[in-house]
């Protein structure tokens, strides 16, 4: 007994080393059979990065496992992937391992996971999935090269899983996309008339000529087909299909011939349930309909049948009905009631472009609010034709009462519509008015529309759209959003090119406001500023504003009250244009500061970097309010901060603006005429002017008048330079002239006129003992004003001005002396002797002055 067990044991570890050895001697051999076979039928290059041979995983056919496998094209497409499957796996006899190349390669059965297919046709028709290579056929030589074949197929089943397939023609302007296709079928492929067992799950996108027609919709089928293979006629015998959730049951075949593909196929739902409406619709957008009550019918009847070519397709018949229908979700309030579809899809002549849909009827209802409408849409695939009628009432906020629509913001409102509209896409696209007609009317009240490009709702009291065969009329709107109220009319030229084309909302409409907040209607932008690399991670990047690119319209303002910012403006009225995400302020004028502004210029935002252009008219401003509320007059002139009084100023400014629509200070250039009215002055209200004041005592900043004083400014990223002008301050004269940055920084000079006399004590008693004539002398001091408006620094050359004056006056009194002594020794001479006498006085002169002042040094000695 031992011994048989000896036996037994030694026989089966000799076969698992067989096993295993086996794929190890042979696999280079496999390997490169299936590199070749596959690389000599087919016109591309078939490549893997790895391979794998055992005997054991599926015992007793040799599995081939292939890693990363590539298929790519040659000419026309050379250097495209048709294909990448990240595993594929085959399953071949035992027998073909003793196999030559030459021979004939059978597979029983293959995998294929995580794979991406893209196949590709040309302008031309070229398609890159045609790879595989003609066989030369001669009369001599047509059963030779039958039966030296060396690729076969006996297949007992395959499976395709995780696989992407996109499909693209150039030629035929179509887009087919399978995402999450999973597909496998059994069958003996060995036979040239046989039946396949079919199961596929996939989601399918597909376009044509640039318009969407489904996307990521749900398809199962189970189906067993039919295969002649001699003929390449494929039959569907017995079959299941759900689109998203609609059942459907269909039979009929495809004949693939030379040069075309004839179809032949019925289908229609297996039952006539109400529920097969809602699994038509997609499932994200129905949630669980399991619990649905419903009653009523819905059914879809269908034919296709045609050739299909690269001129036709096949003819279509599809019917869609309901009658007396109704549908309940279990948590939900409402029931959608009396529903009734009469819809057609057709296409009588095979061609594409003559498909059409036709809705013969849709009506339904929700509490006492009945909606209907019909319509129809021709020449779907070239320029869609629409021909439609709405007729009925809708209150809004039953929508999500009745049907799980998931919303951001709540919907409500009252939609009244009587309206028949007949239009082309194209006449839309080109805003041919001659083809679009329109009459009847559109009534929303209490309505609330969100969107992402408004900051804030709007909440719609009341609203009216009349519209005739020539022109759309906003003939009622009553609305407020944020803070802000709204009452407009107008005319809009191209309502439907913005529903449905992507086109720009024009119009001119007139606006009345009582309450208008220019911050609730400012977006804020998607696109958020590039951050730095030392800002912390914690801080977000901050969102600029940008105006709506929709619009494209004129505004007529009459608002009684605009709030910008901390700005209150009143009496605002003005033209307002607003395109391309550009604002242009046109003759705008509004009181403001107990005064009056003009504004004409534009705000941009169509760079990430918002930008403004203005001229400012600015009439008996009242100083302390406007400077103390506009940080840009602060900056003009920061020392206005002290003056009461009124203001005149034509101003043109240019720069960016920060996130919240104010000025960028430092990007500011522009110029400035300043014109000051009935002015007052309080020097304790700036430390500059304070400092100044004590540092002067000849001077009373608090008596200034600075009535009529005009002066020009310029300014550029942040510095202003100040045009020099000329103050009068008693019988002072005071010239003004310098620079200051928006930084509060400062660089002035002040030059005062003196009369002497204000110099203090020591110069009036010597000014006292000049003549009259000579009393009225002047000196000029300069007052020097740096640091910055918070902490200023004075500097003045009085100290060294007084002592020359003193100097000046000391040497005016000697010459006086000189010549009142000489005059009185010499008495009055002759005109003609003048000349002489002023010989003498000078010789006087210097003797006086060796008496008053210092004696000369004898020379070489005291």
């Amino acid at each position: 007994m031992k011994k048989i067990y000896k036996i037994v044991l030694g026989v089966v570890i000799a076969i698992f080393v067989i096993l295993v050895s086996i794929p190890l001697l042979f696999q280079d051999k496999i390997i490169g059979l299936v590199k070749q076979t596959v690389n000599n039928n087919v016109n591309a290059k078939v490549d893997f990065s790895d391979a794998n041979l055992s005997l054991i995983r599926n015992f007793p056919n040799i599995s081939v496992q292939l890693s990363n496998t590539t298929v790519i094209n040659n000419k026309p497409f050379e250097g495209d992937t048709l294909l990448y499957a990240n595993d594929i796996r085959l399953n071949l006899r035992l027998t073909e391992l003793f196999k030559s190349s030459t021979d004939q390669l059978n597979i029983k059965s293959f995998s294929i996971d995580n794979a991406k297919v893209n196949v590709l046709v040309d302008k031309n028709g070229n398609a890159n999935y045609d790879i595989s290579k003609p066989k030369e056929v001669t009369q001599e030589t047509t059963t030779e090269n039958t039966s030296s074949s060396n690729f076969g197929l006996s297949i007992d089943s395959y499976n395709i899983s995780n696989t992407a397939i996109k499909y693209t023609d150039k030629k035929g302007k179509m887009h087919l996309s399978l995402n999450d296709f999973n597909h496998s079928g059994s069958g003996d492929f060995s036979q040239s008339n046989m039946e396949l067992d079919t199961k596929t799950s996939t989601l399918i996108s597909f376009g044509m000529d640039g318009t969407s027609y489904a996307k990521n919709q749900k398809i199962q089928l189970d189906a067993i087909l039919g295969m002649d293979l001699v003929n390449q006629k494929f039959s569907f015998l017995k079959n299941e299909a759900k689109l998203n959730n609609l059942p459907l049951i269909f039979d009929g075949y495809v004949q693939i011939n030379k040069n075309n593909q004839e179809v032949d196929i019925n289908f229609k739902t297996p039952s006539s349930d109400f529920k097969n409406f809602l699994g038509l619709i997609p499932e994200a957008y129905t949630k669980n309909i399991a619990n649905v009550t419903t009653s009523g019918n819905f059914s879809v009847n269908g034919k296709v049948n045609g050739i299909i070519d690269n001129s036709n397709i096949p003819k279509l018949d599809i019917t869609l009905s309901s009658k007396n229908a109704s549908f309940k979700y279990p948590d939900l309030p409402k029931t959608v009631r009396n529903i009734n579809i009469d819809a057609q899809i057709k296409n009588t002549t095979g061609k594409t472009q003559n498909t059409y849909v036709n809705i013969a009827g849709l009506s339904f209802k929700i509490d006492e609010d009945t909606f209907s409408g019909k319509g129809s849409v021709h020449n779907l695939t070239t320029n869609p034709l629409i021909n439609a009628t709405l007729n009925g009432t809708l209150n809004l906020a039953n929508i999500n009462k009745a049907y799980p629509v998931d919303l951001k913001n709540e919907l409500r409102g009252i939609l009244k519509a009587n309206l028949h509209t007949k239009f082309d896409l194209d006449a839309i696209q080109k805003s041919n008015l001659n083809r679009i007609k329109n009459n009847g009317h559109i009534e929303v009240s209490d309505f609330v529309f969100s969107s992402k490009d408004i900051v804030n709702p709007i909440n719609i009291k009341n609203t009216k759209v009349d519209f005739t065969p020539t022109t759309i009329s906003l003939t009622k709107f009553d609305a407020n959003t944020g803070k802000s109220d709204i009452n407009a009319t107008g005319k809009i030229q191209n309502l439907l090119g913005f529903l449905l084309s992507n086109k720009k909302l024009q119009g001119d409409f007139k606006v009345n406001s009582n309450s208008f907040y220019v911050s609730d209607f400012m977006q804020e932008n998607t696109n958020p500023t590039e951050k730095k690399e030392d800002t912390p991670k914690e801080e977000k990047p901050t969102e600029s504003l940008m105006i709506p690119a929709f619009l494209d319209c004129k505004i007529f303002a009459d608002a009684k009250t605009v709030y910008y910012d901390n700005l209150k403006l009143r009496n605002v009225k003005g033209t307002l244009l607003l395109k391309d995400e550009k604002a242009t302020l046109q003759n705008v004028n509004a009181g403001i500061f107990n005064g009056k502004i003009a504004l004409n210029g534009e705000v941009n935002t169509q760079k990430k970097q918002p930008t403004f252009d203005v001229k400012l008219g600015i009439k008996s401003f009242d100083i302390a309010q406007s400077f103390n509320s506009l940080d840009l007059l602060q900056s003009l002139s920061p020392i206005a901060g002290a003056m009461n009084g009124k203001l005149n100023s034509d101003i043109n400014l240019s720069g960016d603006l920060n996130t919240d629509f104010t000025p960028n200070l430092t990007s500011i250039s522009g110029k400035a005429l300043a014109e000051l009215l009935t002015t007052k002055i309080n020097p304790e209200k700036t430390k500059a002017l304070s400092l100044l004041n004590d540092k002067l005592s000849f001077i009373d900043l608090t008596k200034l008048d600075l009535t009529d004083i005009k002066t020009h400014l310029s300014f550029k990223k942040g510095q202003v330079e100040v045009s020099p002008f000329k103050l009068k301050y008693k019988d002072i004269g005071i010239n003004v002239g310098g620079t200051h940055g928006f930084d509060q920084t400062m660089n002035y000079n002040i030059t005062f006129d003196v009369p002497a006399k204000y110099l203090g004590s020591d110069v009036q008693g010597i000014l006292s003992k000049l003549s009259a004539k000579d009393q009225n002398i002047t000196v000029p001091v300069t007052a020097n004003l740096t640091g910055s408006m918070t902490s200023p620094t004075i500097k003045t050359d009085l100290s060294s001005s007084v002592t020359k004056l003193t100097q000046e006056l000391v040497q005016r009194q000697k010459e006086n002396l000189v010549k009142n002594t000489l005059g009185n020794l010499l008495g009055n001479k002759k005109k003609d002797s003048t000349s002489k006498t002023d010989k003498t006085v000078k010789k006087v002169t210097d003797v006086l002055g060796g008496l008053f002042g210092k004696k000369k040094k004898k020379k070489g000695g005291n």
